[in-house]
């Protein structure tokens, strides 16, 4: 009798790879991962303050309600081409069946490169994001010494040294088994939800609130630009930082019980529980804001930690702001997971230094931990250049969403472009007839909002409010073409599978849901 599990490694194989991972994450807790890999709790209050600065109330509000239903078109798009070849590379996978083989290498070196780069510029984002959240709530807590100046006021130092503190924890966490991971992660979603509803309740509860009408209707310019319009389309940075990372889920594919249909379920599943979630919490937060200038000047530096100690006081806002940041903290760790298993999957084709290294799996734990800790490695790296300039690490963190979202637009693209050239197989989720529409509505809107956020957020420019992203940008995709030149010209033939896709047997796998892989 062929099991779930047989399945799972069939398919493997006849991709191309070997089962050396443990399949253990369910359909709840794969749904878990993908929505805490967004965490909108976290995430939101996090980012709040760059949409309300740019356009006022009704910029964060509705950049938030239709950013969600664009990160809906990119995720499903994302979520088909990943239903067809689940494994831990995701994405970057994906390449070796969108492309002639003649430009396999290069294409799958660039992809992979930019993915493990922007999802590592990304944990370390996250983790120094928790550590400023964890500060504030200290700041706020320590008392004022005068009006808008608390007693403790962090320093640039504190943020990075507790940032690698809490980049050591989730590495330990992240070097458990895949049974204990998923033990953990199960409860993040919950959690997540819960708080959320719960906060938004408390929000809604405070007495001093504005009006519906201002609420959704009151456009500010104050990015400088001298157009509401402008500073509205810059108010999209918080609800794309938030929803992206979407192929993350599948990075863990190959732990998971049916990846192929159940990662497709978790992505759409996270998007859309997540928009929802994130513009309520949004439009409350919003109703709360009785003074503008006020919120945005805080002594906190956060708008939304001010925000929660107005409606809750400051034991009750102290405690909302700990929820917040213990969700930032399930996506720090989601997002790590996501990032070791891109690392794993690259260094088993060869594709990064010391990839033998890398691509070992622990026997005692059955998981990447020479991955996990490169991972943790190179974010402490990207993080202590907050040390020396806060502006060159906050544009590296930036280039996460633009990078990521990026690759995953230039992989659809591709697929579009040479489908008739290069045969590919349907996995179990599709889009059907839609599927020219959504692509297409993902790769204008990903190429159009980009660029946009590659903008100065205000004029005058200067050096302290310059958008340095687009130069990381560059950077990350020379860097890349520069170390195939160098490294991977030659020796680099793409994801590789022929080692063990010889002698497979296929038909026990249902290829009704699965098709014939060629």
């Amino acid at each position: 009798m062929v099991t779930m599990s047989d399945d799972d490694e069939l398919l493997l194989a006849r991709i191309g790879y070997k089962q050396e991972l443990k399949r253990e994450f369910s359909k709840w807790s794969t749904i878990s991962y993908a929505i805490s890999i967004l965490g909108i709790l976290g995430s939101v209050p996090a980012t709040f303050g760059a949409p309300l600065a740019a356009g006022g109330p009704a910029t964060a509000v509705w950049c938030w309600a239709f950013g969600s239903c664009m990160a809906l078109c990119i995720g499903s798009s994302v979520a088909e081409l990943v239903s067809a070849y689940p494994t831990a590379g995701g994405m970057y996978f994906v390449t070796k069946y969108v492309v002639p083989e003649e430009h396999v290498p290069v294409f799958s070196w660039v992809q992979g490169w930019c993915n493990l780069l922007g999802q590592t510029a990304g944990v370390a984002s996250v983790t120094y994001t928790v550590s400023q959240m964890l500060l504030a709530a200290a700041s706020m807590n320590s008392g004022l010494v005068r009006s808008g100046v608390y007693r403790y006021s962090p320093t640039a130092v504190d943020t990075v040294l507790l940032a690698i503190v809490l980049l050591c924890v989730l590495g330990v966490i992240c070097s458990l088994t895949t049974k204990t991971l998923h033990r953990i992660i199960f409860w993040f979603a919950p959690i997540n939800i819960t708080a959320t509803i719960v906060i938004c309740f408390v929000l809604l509860s405070s007495p001093d609130k504005q009006s519906a009408s201002w609420v959704f209707t009151h456009f500010t310019d104050g990015s400088g630009w001298g157009s509401k319009m402008f500073s509205f389309l810059l108010g999209f940075i918080s609800v794309a930082w938030t929803m992206t990372d979407y192929d993350g889920t599948t990075h863990m594919s190959e732990e998971t019980h049916d990846a192929a249909s159940l990662g497709p379920l978790a992505i759409q599943s996270a998007v859309i529980v997540s928009g929802l979630m994130g513009w309520l919490l949004t439009i409350c937060l919003c109703f709360c804001i009785t003074d503008l200038d006020a919120i945005l000047d805080t002594p906190t530096g956060l708008p939304a930690a001010q925000i929660f100690l107005n409606a809750g006081g400051q034991t009750g806002g102290t405690v909302m702001w700990g929820f917040a940041i213990l969700v930032q903290f399930f996506t720090g760790c989601s997002a790590m997971l996501a990032d070791t298993r891109m690392a794993y999957a690259f260094a088993r084709d060869e594709a990064v230094p010391f990839s033998r290294t890398l691509s070992k799996i622990n026997p005692a734990t059955k998981t990447p931990l020479n991955a996990v800790w490169s991972v943790v490695g190179a974010s402490i790296l990207l993080t202590t250049i907050a040390i020396g300039s806060t502006q060159t690490a906050t544009a590296i963190f930036s280039i996460t969403a633009p990078a990521l979202d990026l690759s995953y637009v230039s992989v659809i693209l591709a697929h579009h472009i040479y489908r008739d050239r290069v045969p590919f197989v349907e996995g179990p989720f599709s889009l059907g007839q839609w599927r020219g529409v959504v692509n297409w509505v993902s790769i204008v809107w990903v190429v159009f909002i980009s660029a946009v956020l590659f903008c100065p957020p205000k004029v005058p420019v200067t050096g302290v409010n310059m958008n340095y992203g687009i130069f990381v940008g560059a950077f990350i995709g020379l860097f890349a073409l520069v170390w195939w030149w160098v490294s991977g010209k030659g020796k680099y033939t793409g994801p590789r599978t022929n080692d063990y896709i010889q002698g497979i047997p296929t038909e026990e796998l249902d290829d009704e849901c699965y098709g014939t892989f060629h």
